[in-house]
């Protein structure tokens, strides 16, 4: 019985006579599985060697490169082909990338050990197989043509994750020059879109494809090269753990919210925690910030306009959902800014709809923009004047859209399958992923049809034996699964009504836009509470797009449009207890400005907190985290007898300032925000809070009062002690995590 090599692997590298990944897995793909391969081979090493296996394609480039040992020999005791089986350890990324797509298209590589073809004989396991196979070495990078055998490296420990640099993407640092044409941009979940205006009429930019919107995917290919849009969707069934799709959903939020927590599973591959503890994307050994992936898919289309239009573009009107926090819209800008544009404005998606549809009618209505898409969902009312575009009422949800109506379809399908089979499905990500994709298709087959066969072939093994997923969905079942999420989208919609005592039958217009708004039920449901059916006068997947483009079009001249939005969700402060005082409530037309004075409620008070909330919720911790602004270097007089102005700005596009200045020493502080408390710090001053005398109320300053926001509330008494130095919080529980600890929630 020999003993597994501990020394130090073997090398060993293997020219292929096969010229691509494909040719390989159609001549040679019975002889490999996701957990090893059988390689034929006069001189074999015994069972237990580990070795590094370096496959390569005959050009050169690199096919395998993994850690392994041998598992079994053949053709050594006088019968059959000389060989060895060899099972893996450690792979690098395009290894996996590589192995996940053989699964998808061979149902018996989902085995995790290597195979033993037939007519090589009978397999010699004389020695058994160790529990785990080695790590693997650091990676040569593949050099095409390179035929020289790799030396016998020690086994490495795996490699560290690793925060991908913007440089190391292409990405842009500098600042991006504010010239040439304005484009605009809808940013979506599922699909992007960019459209422009020529001879004064707008027009979307087809694809390199010649599609009219590019897919918001991006993927390492094989190879591991990295791609966007179509490139990147055509391998979603073979290799969804390095493709992303629906950042949109996730970009701009912490990691630790409650939010993320809740969705982060859904995906088909890691959403993981980047470097300020924001939500971000582990593909292999590298975490990416979701900005990264965001920014790639603008320069992809960037890169359509200007393919399209003969010229350099730097300049663009990028779209949101309305329902976007202030934290998200700054992280859309900063994804603009590295995809080599300047934002001129960020502008709310159900408001650039309304302008697609009335732009130049001299309209003179009441509209709603029900825009439901593939991730998200908005619902705005906004009066129509001529060229003024006045929103008055939005609200929405950023985590309903058409991937809950496909998941719904899906869990229904394996839901079949174990009532079938009598077992849950146990199949891996690649079979998911078809298990998906089939139910999308499915979806939009039956706004046509009465009912469709879902067949997915090998989804699984079971008993050693593959099985298929087989359904018949029908239009009525398919009613039953989503009905709930098309109420849900009506509910809001009334609830927008209602924050401005508004009946359905006070809306002229309502425009549908967004794919998922084709879905037969939801125009059922529309005509049903309005009473009238929607109207046909936009494109559902354009509509954004071109009216982002008539704004890009109209900056800058003497008369062109006027857009004035509101504020999405209130934006406050915490207080004791765990409680949530809006400072610029929901709705209030923007730009919003709200100025208060606060005093120290302490002797020598020399630093002051307030901690920054955005929602709707009377409870902190319901609603999304902001920041923390501190003002230190007060100086120490008698509690009350120092006074800080507090301001709350909300710009045009939502985007918010805070400023705090303390009046004799002219100190100031302009929205630096500490993003991450320790939960020990905020105990110990919210304690400090319900124990100290009642503050000073506050004043309001007339003067510096936009008129906008003259009807906010008072302003919440927040002043605490000088709080202890900040640490980075624990990445298991996060700032909401222990929130809710503190507020009885955990």
């Amino acid at each position: 019985m020999a003993e597994l090599n501990q020394a130090g692997a073997v090398g060993l590298v293997v020219k292929l006579p096969f010229a691509t990944p494909e040719e390989f897995l159609a001549k040679y793909g019975g002889n490999i599985t996701q957990g090893g391969i059988y390689l034929r081979a006069k001189a074999v090493r015994p069972p237990g060697t580990a070795v590094t296996l370096d496959l390569r394609l005959a050009s050169g480039d690199r096919l395998l490169y993994t850690a392994a040992i041998v598992h079994f020999v053949t053709g050594q005791q006088g019968q059959g082909i000389s060989g060895m089986g060899l099972k893996f350890g450690e792979a690098d990324p395009p290894t996996r990338r590589f192995l996940d797509a053989a699964v998808a298209i061979l149902p018996h590589a989902q085995s995790d050990v290597p195979p033993v073809p037939n007519g090589v004989g009978p397999a010699d396991f004389s020695v058994p197989a160790p529990a785990a196979a080695p790590a693997l070495p650091p990676a040569v990078a593949a050099v095409p043509g390179a035929s020289a055998r790799m030396d016998s490296p020690a086994a490495a420990a795996a490699p560290a994750l690793e925060m991908v640099t913007d440089a190391a993407l292409g990405l842009t640092i500098d600042e991006p020059p504010r010239t040439g044409p304005v484009i605009g941009i809808d940013l979506g979940t599922t699909n992007s879109c960019a459209a422009f205006v020529r001879g004064n009429k707008p027009g979307v930019l087809p694809s390199r494809e010649g599609h009219n919107t590019v897919p918001s995917i991006l993927a390492f290919n094989q190879r591991g090269k990295l791609v966007v849009g179509h490139p990147a969707k055509g391998q979603m069934l073979t290799n969804p753990r390095q493709t992303v799709y629906g950042a949109k959903r996730l970009v701009g939020r912490p990691y630790a919210s409650p939010i993320v927590g809740q969705i982060k599973g859904r995906f088909h591959y890691e959403i993981a925690a980047g470097q300020a503890g924001e939500a971000a994307v582990r593909l292999g050994d590298r975490i990416y910030s979701l900005q990264q992936i965001s920014a790639l898919i603008l320069r992809e289309v960037r890169e359509v306009a200007q393919n399209q239009l003969g010229q350099i573009i730097s300049r663009a009107v990028i779209t949101v959902p309305a329902y976007y926090n202030d934290n998200q819209r700054h992280a859309v800008r900063e994804a603009g800014k590295l995809a080599g544009l300047y934002v001129e404005r960020i502008l709310n998606e159900p408001t650039a709809a309304a302008l697609a549809y009335g732009y130049g009618k001299k309209l003179n209505q009441r509209v709603l923009v029900y825009d439901l898409g593939g991730g998200t969902f908005d619902a705005s009312v906004l009066e129509l004047h001529d060229t003024v575009y006045e929103v008055i009422s939005t609200g929405g949800d950023t985590f309903l859209g058409g991937i809950d109506f496909d998941n719904a379809i899906v869990e229904y399908l394996l839901e079949e399958f174990q009532r079938q089979t009598g077992r849950a499905f146990q199949g891996d990500r690649v079979a998911l992923q078809r298990i998906n994709d089939a139910a999308e298709r499915a979806k939009c087959a039956l706004s046509e049809r009465s009912e469709m066969r879902v067949h997915v072939a090998f989804i699984t093994m079971i008993d050693n034996k593959p099985y298929d997923l087989d359904v018949t969905l029908t239009r009525q079942k398919l009613i039953a699964l989503t009905e709930g999420l098309v109420d849900r989208t009506v509910q809001v919609c009334e609830e927008v009504l209602q924050a401005k005592g508004l009946k359905p039958t006070d809306i002229d217009e309502v425009i549908l836009v967004g794919g998922q708004s084709r879905f037969p039920l939801v125009h059922e449901k529309i005509t049903k509470f309005f009473g009238r059916p929607p109207s046909k006068g936009v494109h559902p997947d354009e509509a954004v797009a071109l009216g982002a483009a008539l704004l890009a079009h109209s900056l800058g001249q003497m008369e062109g449009v006027v857009l004035i939005d509101v504020l999405p969700m209130a934006i406050g402060v915490g207080l004791p207890g765990g409680r949530f005082k809006p400072v610029l409530e929901r709705n209030v037309s923007l730009p919003a400005a709200k100025s208060y004075t606060l005093s120290t409620h302490r002797d020598g008070q020399t630093e002051l907190e307030l901690t920054v909330f955005q929602g709707d919720s009377d409870r902190a911790q319901d609603n999304e985290y902001l920041g923390t602004l501190r003002l230190a270097g007060l100086p120490k007089k008698p509690r009350g007898a120092v006074q800080v102005s507090v301001t709350f700005e909300v710009n045009n596009e939502s985007l918010l300032k805070v400023t705090a200045k303390e009046g004799t020493t002219g100190r100031e502080v302009v929205s630096t925000f500490t993003t991450r408390d320790t939960p020990e710090s905020v105990k110990a001053r919210l304690a400090q809070e319900e124990s100290a005398p009642a503050p000073v109320p506050p004043v309001v300053t007339p003067g510096n009062v936009a008129p906008a926001a003259r009807k906010v509330a008072a302003a919440p008494p927040v002043v605490q002690e000088a709080a202890p130095d900040v640490a980075i919080v624990s990445k298991q529980k996060g700032f909401m995590g222990w929130l809710k600890g503190l507020f009885g929630r955990a």
